[in-house]
């Protein structure tokens, strides 16, 4: 049976909004693929192990555990071990951001690169790693030659110049560029052709604080079960009895809800860990305690961050909701 904690004890109705946060066992978002085996390089036989090869010729499938996560992958489909529920904190927000970066390439190099990716999506004669690097080497020096026929021979040697002579002078400690040399010489510098580059996704933390007051027995019950469950269930669990591995700590589902429903508005989370807590147990700034020990107020700080970053696909799936979305 799931553990169900409150704050407020009495304050959630059909009606009421509140954020309800549930507690289930990691489970690792990478996904299981089958993974076609061609060809093998022996006969049959034993090899490491025991492990029994195909002959020549046959094909075998195999079932493994990808090491890259699944977008799809969105809710834990184990019991909800443990539910709390909290009223809708004083201050919420989203946000989403995306992680770009500048990036140059000048003309000269974007010649050598282009001309090395051709030769290799073409693929060179043969097969041996000579005959591949000399066709690499021959591409990048006539895309260089081509080039030149645009910028001149003379500006080509000219860079090349420079950049011997930069790292010559590394001999010496100097840090100069090719640029940096050029630039004293002659006043300009070769055009980076800079653009803003998309790096990757990032993932969304959310911070919040809830000033608890216990007006009761029971409440003050709630409030210390509450806190006990957010540090049993953020740290990770010792598997064996001789430590060698430890566990991943459990993780947390957030949902913002009007009375039985999901919200209609505010935003949505992905499965999260509970990175940090911290209660103040003094409040009010001065320490008092009820008779059973409890303090007067208390104000608890949790920062969650999500597992998974955000996908455009989120927003066309049924677990983003009516409302925002994630």
């Amino acid at each position: 049976m799931t553990s169900v904690y409150r704050y407020p004890l009495k304050a959630f109705t059909d009606k009421t909004d509140y954020l309800q946060i549930g507690v289930v066992e990691y489970t690792p978002i990478g996904k299981d693929e089958t993974i076609e085996i061609g060809e093998t390089i022996t006969e049959g036989g034993k090899v490491r192990f025991g492990t029994e090869l195909p002959k020549i010729g046959t094909k075998k499938s195999i079932k493994t555990k990808s090491l890259t996560s699944n977008p799809e992958a969105r809710r834990n489909t184990k019991r909800v071990k443990e539910t709390i529920l909290l009223p809708i904190p004083a201050s919420i927000q989203d946000g989403l951001t995306v992680s770009y970066g500048e990036n140059s390439l000048n003309s000269i190099v974007g010649a050598a690169v282009g001309g090395v990716m051709g030769i290799m999506e073409a693929g060179a004669e043969g097969n041996t790693l000579g005959k591949v690097a000399e066709s690499v080497k021959k591409a990048g020096s006539n895309a260089l030659n081509s080039l030149g026929s645009t910028v001149g021979m003379d500006d080509l040697r000219g860079f090349a110049t420079r950049s011997l002579a930069s790292q010559a002078l590394k001999i010496f400690n100097a840090n100069i560029t090719p640029n940096q040399i050029l630039a004293r010489q002659e006043g300009r510098i070769l055009n980076p052709n800079m653009e803003l580059l998309f790096n990757g996704p990032t993932l969304r933390s959310f911070r919040f604080s809830f000033k608890m007051t216990s007006r009761n027995r029971e409440e003050s019950i709630q409030i210390r079960n509450i806190i006990r469950c957010f540090k049993k269930n953020m740290v990770p669990r010792v598997d064996t009895d001789k430590n060698l591995f430890l566990s991943t700590p459990n993780v947390f589902e957030l949902t913002y809800r009007q009375g039985s429903r999901e919200h209609s508005f505010l935003h949505k989370f992905k499965q999260c860990f509970l990175q940090d807590i911290s209660v103040n147990y003094t409040g009010e700034g001065s320490y008092s305690t009820y008779g059973d020990g409890t303090p007067v107020s208390m104000i608890m700080d949790l920062t969650f961050k999500e597992i998974q970053p955000i996908y455009s696909s989120d927003y066309e799936h049924e677990s983003s909701g009516t409302g925002v979305g994630y």
